[in-house]
């Protein structure tokens, strides 16, 4: 495969593990502890959208909003029910608690959807040659989207009364407290925001792709990879680093065998815990 084509599947790729690590560094900012499940509300959101399209029958634009609203509801969920009862424990205890939920949801999905691989059915476009590379309508449109959702967000946690919030609990939830942020409507917040972006990714990736149960490990470790890369708990740094992971995770197999992108991820993954930690940007900032 040419070299063009891979740089532009890393693009690709790079704009949902964007997605990812954004929702996924966000928590982490704001919680200080890894949220597997979030792989899991990915998972959600990408069986909603096919399960509303295809089993119920609803236009596909009603569809996408349907997968959303149940991300955000499932995201919020797991806070309410697994996460907030034992948040006092401790990270460890959430980290453990966050693995049990994953795999709880992904063995629900797995009952009710079946292990057989899903399509969204949508008609096969005409690729575009863009500099030597062929790119569909719908993966231009699927980096736009992800480039668009991650601009709000950043606009939101900056300027917003809610995102303010969200930055002070972030750094200091007894000092929110005083001056009267609550810092559990501000979890939620983030949790709502956190499970939003998981649904878009996994709308974007059942629109783009096939979908099946497991599908979560491998986002939520590529969100984790590309949050240490940018710098974890810095949100905006998730970006660049998403983009990145999927660059070098995509030309890597230009020079080895297809077989390898997990393990070109991982070792990307392991090179910067062991000689940047703090990622490329460092970790969280007063801009989130």
């Amino acid at each position: 495969m040419a070299l063009e084509q891979l740089i532009v599947n890393g693009l690709i790729a790079g704009a949902i593990y964007a997605l990812m690590a954004s929702g996924f560094s966000l928590v982490y900012n704001v919680l200080k502890f890894l949220h597997v499940a979030h792989g899991a509300i990915y998972v959600v959101g990408a069986f909603a959208g096919w399960w509303l399209a295809r089993v119920v029958g609803v236009p596909l634009p009603a569809a996408i909003v349907g997968a959303l609203v149940l991300s955000i509801i499932a995201g919020v969920l797991v806070d309410f029910v697994a996460y907030r009862p034992i948040r006092k424990k401790g990270e460890a205890a959430l980290l453990m608690i966050s693995f049990g939920v994953f795999i709880f949801v992904q063995s629900l999905v797995l009952l009710f959807f079946g292990a057989d691989v899903k399509s969204y059915g949508l008609p096969i476009e005409r690729g575009l040659d863009v500099a030597g590379a062929i790119i569909t309508p719908l993966q231009i449109s699927l980096i736009a989207i992800s480039l668009v959702t991650m601009a709000a967000l950043h606009v939101f946690l900056k300027f917003t009364k809610a995102g303010k919030a969200i930055r002070a609990v972030a750094d200091d939830a007894e000092v929110a407290r005083v001056v009267g942020i609550s810092p559990e409507r501000t979890i939620l917040v983030t949790f709502i925001l956190s499970s939003l972006l998981a649904g878009v990714a996994g709308v974007l990736v059942g629109m783009e792709q096939n979908i099946e149960h497991a599908m979560g490990l491998s986002a939520v470790i590529s969100a984790l990879t590309a949050a240490v890369i940018g710098g974890i708990g810095n949100v905006p740094a998730a970006v660049p680093g998403g983009f990145l992971l999927g660059i070098v995770e995509n030309v890597g197999i230009f020079w080895l065998p297809s077989g390898w992108k997990a393990g070109i991820s991982f070792a990307l993954l392991i090179i910067f815990l062991f000689f940047r930690p703090k990622g490329l940007f460092g970790g969280k900032t007063r801009t989130v």
